[in-house]
C-alpha cells in the first residue's frame, strides 16, 4: 500500500513539476530561480534523523551516481535564450517525455526494489536519487544562464523577439 501511495505522490509531483516548468518558461530566469529549488529541497534531507530511512553508504553511492545520471538529460534538454534583453529558459519538447521517462524508470526500480529493501531506505535512496539529479541539473544551469548573461554564448543562441 505505501508503495502504491508514493507511486501516485511521485506522479503527481512529476505532473507539478512539468506544470512549472511551462508556466516558468513564461516569464524571465534569474539566479535566484535556478539556485533555489535545491536548497528547498536539501530540507529533505532531515529525513535521515529517523532511523527508517537511513541508508548504507553503497546505496549512497549508487543512487547519487544513478541522479547524476538521470540529470545529464535535463541538462541537456535546459538551455536560454535572450527575448527583450532578458534571459529565459527556452521550452523543450523532448523535456517533458524525458521528465515522464525518467519517472517510469523510477517507478519500475520502486517496485522492483520495494520487494528487497525496506520502504523507509527505499524512500531514503529516491530522495538522494532526486538530489542527486536536481544538483548537477541546476548547477549546469547556473552555468549556462551566467554565460550567457555575460555574453559568453554564441549569437545564435542569442534571440531578440
Amino acid at each position: 500500500m505505501q508503495t502504491v501511495l508514493s507511486t501516485i505522490l511521485a506522479v503527481c509531483m512529476a505532473l507539478l513539476v512539468i506544470f512549472i516548468r511551462m508556466k516558468a518558461a513564461k516569464k524571465p530566469s534569474s539566479v535566484k530561480k535556478i539556485i533555489l529549488p535545491p536548497i528547498f529541497m536539501s530540507t529533505g534531507a532531515l529525513m535521515f534523523l529517523f532511523p527508517e530511512f537511513r541508508v548504507s553508504s553503497i546505496q549512497i553511492i549508487e543512487a547519487l551516481t544513478v541522479g547524476a545520471i538521470f540529470s545529464i538529460f535535463l541538462i541537456k534538454t535546459s538551455k536560454f535564450e535572450v527575448k527583450d534583453s532578458d534571459i529565459y529558459l527556452k521550452r523543450s519538447k523532448a523535456f517533458v517525455f524525458i521528465l515522464l521517462g525518467l519517472l517510469a524508470i523510477r517507478i519500475v526500480l520502486k517496485l522492483v526494489l520495494s520487494t528487497t529493501i525496506d520502504i523507509g531506505e527505499l524512500t531514503g535512496m529516491f530522495w538522494l536519487l532526486a538530489f542527486g539529479m536536481i544538483v548537477p541539473w541546476r548547477i549546469a544551469m547556473y552555468l549556462k544562464y551566467k554565460k550567457l548573461e555575460s555574453g559568453g554564448l554564441p549569437s545564435t543562441i542569442k534571440t531578440t523577439v
